[in-house]
């Protein structure tokens, strides 16, 4: 595919000094930016997309794929009845007044409105996760039903030679394709009837795959292979190892008037008629930039984000002038971190029965349950010289671990041989002789005390179980499905890190998802969405796909502000709006 030929008027540079000129560049491959792209060529603008890596799909590919986005058709579709106004009421108590009212209302307004015409114009479909509740449901606005919705199953044979370009997530479902619902039941298969058809489903699917020559595909390679997808269909264009070194501006007005990027080893100017949309992640992978921002202690081994985030947009934004926010947070995910082994996200494994996460002395301090970005927040705040909780170690008998799935391991499934190799998994015939293993002497009485909670099905000192958020992934065979004594050994402690899916701090955007300075005017040509900009969630985390629903709702939004811009810069006698200057052709 060839480029654009400029229509709108020179500003500082002549039209020859381009090397490639489109109405929307977007930067970044995530959700984020091919929804913004996706959009373009919905406007009718022409769209390129640069991605540093030599893989598209950023840190979507590596997710559950999930977007939170309130009053959607799917929730009406299944009688929920969600409302803008409810909605608005649990962003109200959640994010609170941390984040602008402007922005958390385009959100609302944003978001239903995005799903639904990429569903009807686009390949990209997402299905309702029933009973996936909203993190804090139990809040004014919350819904214990939940409002996420999942991206539907796809076939990568689809992409034809564009699959190979995909990232893959790499999961440890041993050739099976999960949903997130299958999940939840799959999860419970020596427990319950519902979890042995879920998993009979499951293996039926990679059957008839097999059978069929299909390559299936869930969860964020679900999200990705849709946009991709789509983005080849509506004649997007997208460059692999093609990384942002600099913004080109307009030297009188100072508008975003392109991009350089290096590509095939050559520096390459390429022209945005409309504006630039930066969706290149945050900074998870800079050291450096972790120790300037985040928390201490810190470390890129510990987060889940794709490689190259190193905050280049955020470097980039700040060398205009760009305002920044929310830079000292994460999209909180605690991890185990094996030496040299690829980090585990722990997500329905803080929720099964007959585990306890304690500090160094061997005390409980949260709510090992609670959500996920919660619980990250709740280790450093917990964190002491004298009982630190950077390392945790969280503590399985082994009788959880004969019946649930943890760290990507089957019921009863073994440990890697590795991790006891290593000393990484520490293990013992008595719960004292594991507190002496770790060096934590507090550990019986905190599991003593813990199992006399479970006893009484009421966790009295950080209330596990009560939430619905907590019980959905627990153990619905049980009085409280969440609590189970600690009683049977081997007993197993393993340090558990406040690992990350991402920062969530960067630049700081309007409604429209225009880079603003700090005084709050407009960098003009200048856009961003996803994890390079400071979240509209704030400090907190909604829901399930509270990260990825924003990204692309805002990627929607910034280029409706495009195709604006772009229809005022080409009318003019025989101009026909946004369109008139979208046929792709040379520079």
């Amino acid at each position: 595919m060839t480029d654009s030929p400029s229509t709108a008027s020179p500003q500082s540079r002549k039209s020859q000094d381009w090397d490639h000129t489109y109405d929307v560049v977007v930067v970044g491959s995530g959700a984020a930016g091919m929804a913004a792209a996706l959009t373009a060529r919905l406007r009718g603008l022409s769209a390129l997309v640069v991605e540093k890596t030599d893989k598209y799909g950023g840190s979507t590919a590596l997710s559950g794929g999930a977007i939170w986005v309130p009053a959607t058709f799917h929730l009406d579709e299944a009688g929920l009845g969600d409302t803008r106004e409810k909605a608005r009421a649990y962003l109200d108590a959640t994010v609170g007044d941390r984040v602008p009212e402007a922005r958390k209302e385009a959100y609302l307004d944003h978001g239903p409105r995005m799903v639904k015409e990429f569903h009807d114009r686009t390949d990209v479909r997402f299905m309702y996760t029933p009973g996936y509740s909203d993190y804090y449901p139990e809040a004014l606005g919350g819904m214990a039903q939940g409002r996420s919705i999942e991206p539907r199953i796809a076939d990568l044979k689809a992409l034809g030679p564009l699959a190979a370009g995909m990232r893959r997530a790499g999961l440890p479902t041993y050739g099976l394709t999960i949903t997130s619902y299958d999940f939840r039941y799959v999860n419970m298969i020596s427990r319950t009837w519902a979890g042995r058809r879920a998993s009979l489903r499951v293996g039926v699917r990679a059957a008839k795959a097999l059978v069929t020559g299909k390559k299936l595909v869930s969860l964020g390679e679900a999200l990705v292979a849709r946009l991709r997808l789509s983005l080849d269909k509506h004649g997007a264009e997208l460059w692999l190892s093609a990384p942002l070194t600099s913004f080109v501006r307009d030297e009188e007005s100072g508008r975003v008037t392109g991009v350089r990027v290096t590509r095939n080893g050559t520096q390459v100017s390429v022209r945005a008629r409309g504006g630039v949309v930066l969706a290149s992640g945050g900074f998870s992978h800079s050291q450096e930039l972790r120790e300037k921002h985040l928390p201490a202690p810190t470390s890129t081994a510990w987060t889940h984000a794709s490689e190259g985030q190193v905050g280049d947009a955020l470097r980039l934004g700040e060398e205009l002038g760009a305002a920044t926010d929310l830079l000292d947070k994460v999209w909180g995910a605690p991890s185990v971190c094996p030496p040299g082994e690829k980090s585990f996200f722990l997500v329905a494994d803080r929720g099964i029965p007959g585990m306890v996460v304690v500090n160094a002395a061997g005390q409980r301090y949260a709510n090992e349950a609670a959500p996920y970005h919660q619980f990250v927040d709740a280790m450093y705040e917990a964190d002491r010289p004298d009982a630190t909780t950077v390392p945790s170690w969280l503590i399985l008998d082994a009788r959880s671990k004969s019946r649930y799935l943890f760290a990507g391991l089957f019921p009863g499934q073994a440990f890697p041989t590795s991790w006891t190799r290593t000393g990484f998994l520490k293990q013992a015939a008595t719960i004292e002789q594991l507190a002496t293993l770790i060096k934590a002497p507090e550990l019986p009485s905190s599991v003593r005390r813990f199992n006399r909670f479970a006893d009484a099905g009421k966790d009295e000192d950080f209330g596990r179980g009560d939430s619905v958020y907590d019980r959905y992934y627990g153990d619905p065979t049980l009085p409280n499905p969440n609590l189970a004594p600690l009683e049977k050994g081997p007993f197993y402690a393993i340090p558990v890190h406040p690992g990350d899916i991402g920062t969530k701090g960067g630049l700081v955007t309007d409604a429209q998802a225009r880079v603003l300075r700090e005084d709050g005017s407009v960098i003009e040509g200048l856009y961003a969405s996803g994890n390079c900009s400071a979240a509209v969630m704030g400090e907190t985390y909604p829901g399930p796909g509270a990260t990825i629903g924003p990204a692309m709702a805002f990627g929607w939004a910034a280029v409706n502000d495009i195709a604006s811009v772009v229809e005022a810069a080409t009318a003019g006698p025989g101009a026909t709006g946004a369109g008139a200057a979208s046929t792709p052709g040379d520079a």
